[in-house]
Parts: structure tokens; sequence; C-alpha cells
């Protein structure tokens, strides 16, 4: 996406002294890293992750105790002993620092760097969902305390060429010809890379392409708003003034977009489905998972559609009554807006139908499609698998700067936390 051009009203991207683990004093790479905060939603999945080495990154971003304030004060502790122990050390000059991720079906490679915050409004960078208080809460004292940025957002951006002319595209493709600083497989099967780019001429190269475009927030609007937040408590300008990001062109390495599932943790499928009676089509499923998740994407092809599962089946509802549609979707916005499964689930089946509040008590995000089911048949609740909505369309509304239902969208591959670390004390 391209601004005007004029110079500061595009993306600002400076290096920082990145912090990084030290190989010789953990047991891989790949055993320190973890997915986003807020991917790691199973106590089994922390656990793994604790327990793949005890110097894993989630004690910083998933710390546990008792209260909220012990657990931010434990990863700053923690944090401190790392580098007092030399497990984490500074790079030993600011740099930008090119990332890649690549698996047997996908590559893609992206710049991180520390990103100059601008307001939304400014129109530089273009959130499209909304946030939860209580996680912009909870981020932004974690950051508070423990004066760091431990996991980069992933932001996109349109570049109009195709890398042969200069630009962040030409830099990132030069760059990856050279030996990295670091490479790791993690047992997701991606394969990580990272090399750091502090020569003067590539990062002048960099500023001026990047100068001329703006951003989409693809994964991290709690964590954007946490930045902004704590920028606002700091008045004097300073290392909160920046945050720490992934900047991928999408033109060269497309994203691929799925959904985040919703788990109805006081609802019963059979419950679900007895309200929805009459109000959308229902269809009874036999599964497997995977063809059920096919009828689905058939079904939102032609209209808002949904698979509930929690009883041992899958049910496929969709063809929403036009009544209640007209009842419950607010008509003051566009209708792109207006027609998105997650618009429809949250306005007319969460708040109207099922009246459920969006608290953490009753419904948990979760981005892994089995992961919801077994928990919604383990606790007899109901899982709402959703269909991924097109990138095109959260391009379109966050340019008219209309934000999505939150949790609409799932962009990926997500960058592994633990490769590079930025500390505000350091910059």
């Amino acid at each position: 996406m391209k601004t005007s051009g004029r110079a500061g009203q595009g993306l600002r991207l400076i290096p920082f002294r990145g912090l990084r683990y030290v190989p010789e004093r953990v047991g891989s790479l790949a055993a320190v890293t973890s997915p986003p905060y807020d991917v790691v939603v199973r106590p089994d999945g922390l656990h793994h992750l604790e327990s793949a080495d005890p110097y894993n990154i989630v004690r910083l971003i998933l710390p546990q105790a008792d209260t909220a304030s012990a657990r931010h004060e434990q990863a700053a502790q923690t944090l401190n002993r790392w580098l007092a122990e030399g497990v984490l050390a500074p790079d030993s000059e600011p740099a930008l620092y090119v990332y890649e991720q690549r698996n047997a079906e996908i590559l893609q490679r992206g710049i991180v760097g520390a990103l100059a915050l601008s307001a939304p409004g400014d129109g530089i960078v273009l959130p499209h969902e909304d946030v939860m208080a209580h996680v912009v809460e909870d981020r932004a004292d974690l950051m508070r305390t423990t004066a760091a940025h431990f996991e980069p957002l992933l932001l996109t951006y349109r570049s109009d060429g195709d890398g042969d002319g200069p630009g962040a595209t030409a830099v990132i493709e030069r760059t990856t010809e050279r030996p990295p600083l670091l490479a790791t497989t993690t047992e997701d099967g991606y394969r990580h890379r990272l090399w750091a780019v502090t020569d003067p001429a590539d990062r002048a190269e960099i500023e001026t392409d990047l100068a001329h475009h703006q951003a989409l927030i693809a994964d991290g609007h709690h964590r954007w708003a946490t930045y902004l937040r704590l920028q606002q408590e700091h008045t004097t300008p300073g290392p909160w003034d920046f945050g720490l990001v992934l900047l991928v062109d999408t033109a060269r390495y497309p994203l691929r977009v799925r959904a985040i599932h919703r788990l109805l943790h006081r609802l019963p499928a059979a419950d679900a489905l007895a309200a929805v009676k009459g109000l959308f089509r229902i269809r009874d499923l036999d599964g497997p998972l995977p063809r059920a998740l096919d009828a689905l994407a058939e079904a939102a092809a032609e209209g808002n559609a949904f698979l509930l599962a929690g009883d041992g089946g899958f049910h496929l509802i969709d063809r929403p009554d036009p009544g209640l549609l007209s009842r419950t979707i607010p008509a003051d916005r566009p209708t792109a807006w207006q027609t998105l499964d997650a618009t429809v689930l949250h306005a007319a089946l969460l708040d109207h139908v099922w009246k459920i509040p969006d608290a953490p008590e009753h419904i948990a995000y979760i981005h892994d499609t089995a992961a919801a089911v077994e928990q919604a048949e383990r606790h007899n609740a109901t899982a709402v698998l959703m269909h991924p909505v097109r990138e095109e369309v959260v391009r379109d509304l966050a340019r008219q700067g209309v934000t999505m239902p939150r949790k609409s969208t799932s962009f990926g591959p997500k960058p592994a936390t633990g490769l590079v670390l930025r500390s505000l004390d350091l910059d």
C-alpha cells in the first residue's frame, strides 16, 4: 500500500541492538523459541515449551505466578538473570534484521526493526481488528516491567515492483546470499534464518523505500495498541516511540490467511443448536474434521456459514434468516463489514441468539482447529469453527478505517518468538 510519498508520511524503520540467545548456552535455538503468546493457548502447550529447554522464551512472554504483577516481575527477573548469565546477549552494533521462514510450501522474507509509532488516523499503520482492553493492560504491564519487546508484530505492505530495482526487497535478496547469523528448524517444520543489515547504504535504501509505504497489521493488534499506550506514558522522545516489528512485502511474499475459532465455555453444543433452529439452516455432518471443513468452505462461498462441534459430531449452520440480520447487524458500516462471518457471529449469534458476553470466562479464541474441537468435546462446550476471510477484504476495510471484530483473522506464517528481542534500556 502506497502513501502520498512525501517524507515523514510513510514507514520509518530504524536499527536496534538485538538481544539474541547465545547458542552455546542453550540446548538448541529451536528449543528456546515459541509461537506468539496468544497462540500458546493450552496448558499442555505451555508445559511442552517450558520443558523443551530451561531457557525457553515462554518464561518471558507467559510467566507463571499467582498474580499479574508477580508474573511480570518474574519475567523481568528472569530476563535480567539470563543477561547476567550470558544466556542472552546484545549484538555489538545496531542493525536491521532480514528474517526468513521456509517450509516445503512457503517462503517468507521480511525485515525486523524498530518502527516509529503512529496513530491510526495518520494512515501509516492500519489496524483491521478491535482489541480487548484487559489484554492490552496485561501486555502493557509486562512491557513496562521488563522494558523489553519480546515479540515482533507481523506487518505487511505491498511494493509496486518485483524486487529487481532498488528498495527493501532488493536489500533482502542480496542479504540472503550471505551466511546467516543463525539458522534453526522448529518442530513445526519451518526453517528460520536471520541476517544483520548494518551497512549504511543498505539501511538507507530500505529507509527510502519504506518511507513511501503504509502497512497493515497482520498479527499483533494488541501489542500495537500496547506500544501506543506506553508511548503516551513517556512524554519525552525516546525508545518508547518505536515498536519491534517484522515487515513483509506481500506483493513478493504472500501470507496465508486463516480463521480463528471460538470456544464457548458455558454453552453445550445441544443448547447452541436448539437456539439457532429456525434462524439458520442446520445440517449434521458425519466428519471427519477435514471433510466437515470442506463442507464449511463450500457453504461459505455462498454466504455466512459456521461449523459447530462439541457433542462428537459436526453441524453446519448457514443461510441466516434475513430478519435476524436486519435486527442485529449495524447498518452504519460498509456492506463488506456487515456480511463478514465474524460480524454475523458476534452481532447476531453471540450477542442476540446465545447472549454470551465477549469475556475470557465465556469465550476462548483458538487458532488450532482440532484443538478447538477437542476442548469443546472434553468440556461439554461449543466450538464455532470459522472460514477465513480473504486478504483483499481485510485490506479494503482497513483502508476505509473500519475495524473488524476482534480475532477475525490469523495471518501467517507468524514469526517465531525468541530469535531476536529488543531491550528498550539498550536503545
